[in-house]
Order: structure tokens, then sequence, then C-alpha cells
């Protein structure tokens, strides 16, 4: 538990724990998501009212259960909520999944992206045994792709056409990140503290 009266799954570092967002982190998650620069390359987005983010934040239950998306509140132990990060397109057979992650503007550059995806990847490749994390990034959004390289995922091809956000449709960068990848990179000493199990359908 890292805040009097939530309990559940927690991924737990030195700098940030991520944790399940709830209701009363919709207006954090409204202010950070508000930011048209946040959510340029994004399928939704910008949040324009605190109700649209209540929303999101009560259909994640569901999300996490059914094994469609394991969404992970980023907080910041001085500053608080700064941003998410998650699991998608999860495939036990073949142990992997898509990792993904936003942050509030304020805090790019700050190193909670690489606090974040350290503990994310501590978690996907220790208790849900996953073999593979894959990554996207537009192919405009030159930002993502050098963040992902410098914490060593590797890039795989483009995939065009991929992904729409309203009218506009955008290529992706595809990247790779196995647990031999992982082993070897800056996320590895990333210490992490899981507490609590996560939902079935999300492990080996």
């Amino acid at each position: 538990m890292t805040e009097e009266g939530r309990t559940g799954l927690e991924v737990a570092g030195t700098e940030v724990t991520l944790r399940y967002p709830d209701a009363a982190d919709a207006t954090a998650l409204a202010e950070l998501g508000g930011d048209p620069e946040v959510t340029r390359f994004f399928s939704w987005g910008p949040y324009r009212r605190v109700e649209e983010a209540a929303e999101f934040v009560a259909s994640l239950p569901a999300r996490r259960e059914s094994g469609e998306a394991l969404e992970m509140l980023i907080v910041h132990g001085e500053r608080g909520p700064a941003g998410l990060t998650g699991l998608s397109e999860v495939s036990l057979r073949d142990r992997r999944c898509v990792i993904g992650t936003w942050l509030g503007r304020s805090f790019w550059g700050s190193g909670i992206n690489e606090w974040s995806k350290g503990l994310m990847a501590h978690f996907a490749f220790g208790p849900l045994g996953m073999e593979r994390l894959t990554a996207h990034a537009a192919v405009e959004n030159e930002r993502s792709q050098a963040a992902l390289e410098r914490l060593g995922f590797r890039r795989e091809g483009v995939l065009e056409a991929w992904h729409r956000h309203g009218d506009r449709v955008y290529d992706l960068v595809v990247y790779a990140f196995l647990r031999a990848d992982w082993e070897r990179s800056p996320l590895h000493g990333v210490k992490a503290d899981v507490r609590g199990a996560p939902p079935a359908a999300w492990v080996v």
C-alpha cells in the first residue's frame, strides 16, 4: 500500500511506484493528458473534461481481468502522478506483449521514463514470465524513438499506416526488447519490489 486506503498490485522502485489508477486520480490524469503535445501521436486525447479520464479509469479493472490492457499509474515519490505505463496485446503462448508509456510534459527529461520502464520490465520478465516486449513509436516522433533506443530497445522496422489519431494515420517504428536485451540494458539495474498478485490473464 503506497497511499492510505489504496491496495492492489504495486511495483515499487526508489524514485517512482507503479500502481493501479483509481477514481481519485482522474483529475490528475485529465491535467496530464490535457496537453495536445502529450497526446499528439496517440489514438485518444487530449482530454477536454475530467469525466473523460474518469471513464477511462473506470474501464480499467475489466480490461485488466480480460487481458486487454494492464495500465499502471506512475507516481513520483515527491511530485505525485506523472503519467501512465502499461502492457497490451498479450500473448501468453508466445510470452510477449506490448509496452507503452506516456508522461505529462513537465516530467519529460526527468528520468521517470527510464525508472518506470525499468519497473515494468522487471514485472514483465519476472512475475509475468514474458520473453519479449514490443514498443511502438510514430515515425515523426523522433524523441520517443531516441528514448527507446537509449534504453536498449532494438529497431526492427516500420509498420505503414498502422495507427490512427482522428483523421491522421501514422506509420510506426516497431522495437523489440527481449529478455536478453533487458539483462544487458540500463533498465536491468532499476530495483523493483512487486507487491500483490497480477491478474491471471497476464501470467504465463
